[in-house]
């Protein structure tokens, strides 16, 4: 798969229940960093910590981060910093022209 691909995957979220891709998130979390200001928090910015997990999840599911998914559907990541990586250069595909 391609970045645009993955950008296009579908997350499910417990903090956005409409049909949200990868490429959604990001610019719901940069509009929410923007609407908050100094006081966005990074532990809970949609109002549940744990929100990274959104992004594996499906990431997982497309073999794109190496893990699994446990019995209740969670993500279990072979490495939290190949995953960030991954995030990271799919944040970056966002803004290439």
């Amino acid at each position: 798969m391609n970045k645009r691909e993955i950008l296009k995957l579908k997350i499910e979220s417990f903090d956005h229940p409409d049909e949200t891709t990868i490429g959604d998130y990001f610019r719901l979390l940069l509009t929410e960093l923007w609407r908050e200001g100094e006081c966005f928090n990074g532990k809970r910015p949609f109002g549940n910590s744990g929100w990274e997990w959104d992004l594996y999840k499906p990431l997982v599911k497309a073999g794109v981060v190496k893990g699994a998914l446990d019995e209740e559907g969670w993500p279990e990541v072979e490495s939290r910093d190949d995953a960030n990586k991954i995030v990271q250069s799919l944040i970056d595909a966002c803004f290439e022209a």
